[in-house]
């Protein structure tokens, strides 16, 4: 009897000695939504920064443990759903509907797209009563927002068990990418969506550990200085020379106004003597979209924002070597942020590009 006294004694010391850190839960809540085919609501989750986890499975129906062809039979009442683990300190659960609500068609009781049967229904289920309050909310608002010409038949109803579904389903569009591709272009679903919400579509974006959401033009007009908001969303141009950023001769970075995403480092940046800012390359490439654009018979390449879709400029190919090329970019769509604020502002990665 001792012995064990002393063994639970010496087990109940080590633990206190380990680091608290190491039995410290992950932080996280879930969200659980159907959309019909769960390959196609698996990658719109996982590439928001704050969701640790989506996972393809079963719930809402009657059957324990089922399989995909029991599912697919249409006997289990079962849903195809995704179950999302995310950190509600930096995505909502109301960005995660308004996420949802883009990859469906709300007004189809009897499946999605291609894709026909009870499995394939719409629904949200709800995990606590503030995500069926903000659920509801959410769909209140869609049914008056007169963008559809049906009634949204999308059911809200509480989170039962959920089954992981096999596991060649899981991250599906990673491991068969050419047949995920032919599959959801052949479905019909992204005709529908482009269809129904056209730019719209993309308003929640991740990148570099951010999260944007695009902002109405009622924000973007209270946000923006009428100068940056012509130049960003009318294709306008400043005046050279009488503008903030052409001869800033300071280390940093340069983010686009609106959506703050990395566009171009002072380390690019050089007179060009135009009166415009003016860089061989770009930052982030994948920030950065390049439109041919004729007018009065002129061929030029506009450059703009991926996320936000500000125009910020053209690049032409006049530039010094290495590249050869000028991106001529207006101030009014920029925002600097020096090396001294970088960490301070988020953008602590870069940092790298000033130390000597």
């Amino acid at each position: 009897m001792l012995g064990k006294t002393i063994k639970l004694f010496f087990l109940m010391l080590v633990l206190l000695l380990i680091p608290s850190s190491l039995f410290a839960e992950t932080k996280g809540e879930k969200a659980t939504f159907a959309g019909g085919c769960f390959w196609c609501m698996e990658h719109p989750f996982e590439e928001l920064e704050g969701v640790s986890d989506v996972i393809s499975g079963y719930t809402g129906g009657r059957k324990v443990n089922p399989t995909y062809e029991e599912v697919l039979s249409g006997t289990t009442f079962h849903f195809e759903a995704v179950q999302i683990t995310y950190d509600p300190s930096k995505i909502s659960y109301s960005e995660l509907l308004d996420v949802f609500w883009k990859q469906i068609d709300p007004t189809d009781p009897g499946g999605q797209f291609v894709d026909r049967g009870l499995q394939y229904r719409t629904a949200i289920f709800y995990h606590n009563e503030e995500q069926k309050r903000s659920a509801e909310m959410s769909k209140e608002q869609l049914n008056k927002s007169g963008r559809y010409d049906k009634e949204i038949v999308t059911e809200i109803t509480k989170a039962t068990l959920f089954y992981k579904a096999e596991e060649y389903h899981q991250d599906f569009y990673k491991k068969s990418p050419i047949k995920y591709e032919l599959y959801r272009k052949g479905s019909g679903r992204d005709q529908f969506l482009e269809r129904i919400w056209g730019k719209e579509m993309d308003t929640i974006h991740s990148y570099n550990h951010k999260i944007f959401k695009t902002p109405t033009d009622e924000e973007l007009r209270k946000k923006l200085k009428p100068l940056q908001y012509q130049v960003t969303q009318e294709n306008g141009t400043e005046r050279p020379f009488r503008n903030e950023y052409w001869e800033n001769k300071k280390e940093g970075i340069y983010v686009d106004i609106v959506s703050g995403e990395p566009l171009f480092s002072s380390v690019d940046k050089y007179d060009s003597g135009t009166g415009w800012p003016s860089f061989t390359k770009t930052l982030e490439p994948e920030n950065i979209v390049e439109v041919e654009e004729r007018k009065l018979f002129v061929k030029r390449i506009e450059v703009r924002s991926k996320y936000a879709d500000s125009h910020l400029g053209h690049v032409f190919n006049d530039g010094p070597m290495p590249t050869g090329l000028r991106y001529c970019i207006n101030s009014a769509a920029l925002r600097f942020i020096s090396k001294e604020d970088l960490e301070k502002e988020g953008y602590g990665e870069y940092r790298k590009l000033f130390e000597k």
